[in-house]
């Protein structure tokens, strides 16, 4: 595998890790349409945990079998596929070396109350991402969350043992809890959990693209105090890369939920020009029809290859 220049320069910025571990990133780099550009479409698929079998894919009844998506990831030159311990198990002789993949090591399900008691369970093990030839891990924490703390020692944990093995981790961090729910996209939260995940050792970091709401009182004197820009989208994603140690750290932004071809696209755009490093997107693939899901990663894609 020949690494590209930028991604060398990524590479760097990773001082502490092992030979492994950038390898493993490195692949993930440079894998598909987007290999070498230090942009990255990544599919993942957890919602079956999140929110049911049903409300994920009844929609698309083809997208209950894990080879389905798979196939997607693969066919659209995406760079890595992320899921739960049995969905990769599901596929991973008959798709291994194919595409990268990501074990969502912590879970959680709609079937319980959550609210500022959110929490997610740890479902599967490092010794299950070797076992399946995975790249990374990935590990959801909830700042805000009453089981914050909690979450960030099972991550501190899972990480070291990660890293130790030559596995990337990547991080979810989605503000939760203890605030109102214009709070979980507000700007000065998204960027606090970003920043968080990288605090904690996080190679590529997720979150959601964040609105102009500002939560916390003490944070928005000093965004208004030193008029921080946070008027646009592409703005605000400059600033969550910005808290992602001057983006030394990776960071996608999730596709969130459903929404039309147009809106996917003007996000693509907005982290494109912000800085960012790409979208992890599930729900607004899968649930689409498989011709309809295609053409979209296709143009996303270009979007971020400065094609459009």
């Amino acid at each position: 595998m020949k690494i590209s220049q930028k991604v060398k320069k990524i590479l760097t910025c990773y001082e502490s890790d092992c030979p492994g571990t950038k390898a493993n990133l490195a692949r993930i780099l440079m894998q598909g349409r987007l290999g070498g550009t230090g942009k990255m479409i990544i599919l993942p698929v957890d919602q079956g945990f999140e929110h049911g079998p049903g409300r994920s894919f009844a929609i698309n009844p083809q997208a209950y079998d894990p080879l389905y998506h798979y196939k997607m990831a693969v066919d659209a030159g995406l760079s890595a596929f992320a899921a739960p311990l049995g969905m990769l198990e599901a596929g991973a002789s008959t798709f291994a070396g194919a595409i990268p993949t990501i074990l969502k090591i912590n879970s959680s399900i709609s079937l319980l109350p959550g609210g500022d008691d959110s929490d997610q369970a740890v479902t599967g093990s490092v010794a299950d991402a070797l076992r399946l030839g995975c790249s990374a891990i990935g590990f959801t924490i909830y700042p805000g969350s009453n089981a914050t703390l909690k979450m960030l020692e099972d991550l501190r944990e899972l990480a070291e043992e990660a890293k130790s093995v030559g596995l990337a981790v990547i991080v979810w961090s989605y503000a939760r809890g203890n605030m109102s729910t214009q709070g979980e996209t507000a700007i000065d939260t998204i960027s606090y959990g970003a920043h968080i995940a990288a605090l904690m050792g996080a190679h590529i970091i997720k979150v959601k693209l964040p609105t102009d709401y500002l939560e916390a009182p003490e944070a928005k004197k000093e965004y208004l105090a030193h008029h921080v820009d946070i008027k646009t989208l592409t703005a605000r994603v400059r600033h969550v890369v910005e808290a992602c140690f001057q983006g030394r750290r990776l960071v996608v932004f999730s596709g969130g939920a459903a929404k039309g071809l147009e809106g996917v696209y003007e996000d693509a755009r907005a982290i494109r020009e912000g800085g960012g490093n790409g979208s992890i997107i599930g729900r607004n693939a899968f649930r689409r029809p498989h011709k309809e899901a295609m053409d979209m990663f296709d143009k996303m894609i270009k979007i971020y290859q400065g094609r459009d």
